[in-house]
């Protein structure tokens, strides 16, 4: 749906900020904020030992430490899975062979336009990290099963995490798979 009429707002490094008229699929006109951003894309890195690579990451926005799949914003022009292994080699010191889709989910739909695309790792290779300056990153190896309790007990509170993380158990489950995805 374009807008009758864009406002823009801000103009950042990583998003735009608007307000847009439109008119909604009930005939209402409403004035929304609209927080664009490019998209993301995360990784459900399981090892041979069935273990999952989080990120304990400082997110000074959300107050504190929060358990992360490695994950990043999408790039003019880069595919989701090119964001995700990046992402991965950057973020985790790791590459991998094999990858699935997950699907994707949105962060916050009411103000933002940011899709994440969700995909599982598998076949890992240790290369050398990449971090930014600004990342400030602990690496660990969970046990699956573990990752997928705190995902569901509320340890876990990102959402791309969290969901990255019930949709890769499910996805495992039904193929019969132990760890690693597929291609």
């Amino acid at each position: 749906m374009k807008p009758d009429k864009q406002t823009l707002h801000f103009a950042g490094r990583v998003v735009r900020v608007t307000t847009d008229e439109v008119v909604l699929p009930n005939g209402h006109r409403a004035l929304l904020e609209v927080v664009h951003h490019p998209g993301g894309a995360a990784a459900v890195a399981l090892d041979e030992s069935s273990r999952v690579c989080l990120l304990r990451q400082y997110r000074y926005v959300a107050g504190g430490w929060l358990w992360e799949l490695p994950a990043g914003k999408l790039e003019r022009g880069e595919p989701p899975l090119a964001t995700a292994q990046r992402e991965l080699t950057e973020e985790a010191g790791v590459s991998a062979s094999r990858w699935q889709s997950l699907g994707t989910c949105l962060s916050s739909p009411g103000v933002f336009t940011e899709r994440l695309h969700l995909f599982l790792a598998g076949g890992l290779t240790p290369t050398k990290t990449a971090q930014e300056h600004a990342e400030v990153i602990e690496i660990h190896w969970v046990p699956f099963a573990q990752a997928c309790a705190w995902a569901i007990d509320g340890t876990i509170v990102d959402c791309k995490t969290a969901l990255g993380l019930l949709r890769a158990r499910e996805t495992l489950r039904t193929s019969g798979t132990a760890s690693g995805g597929s291609s």
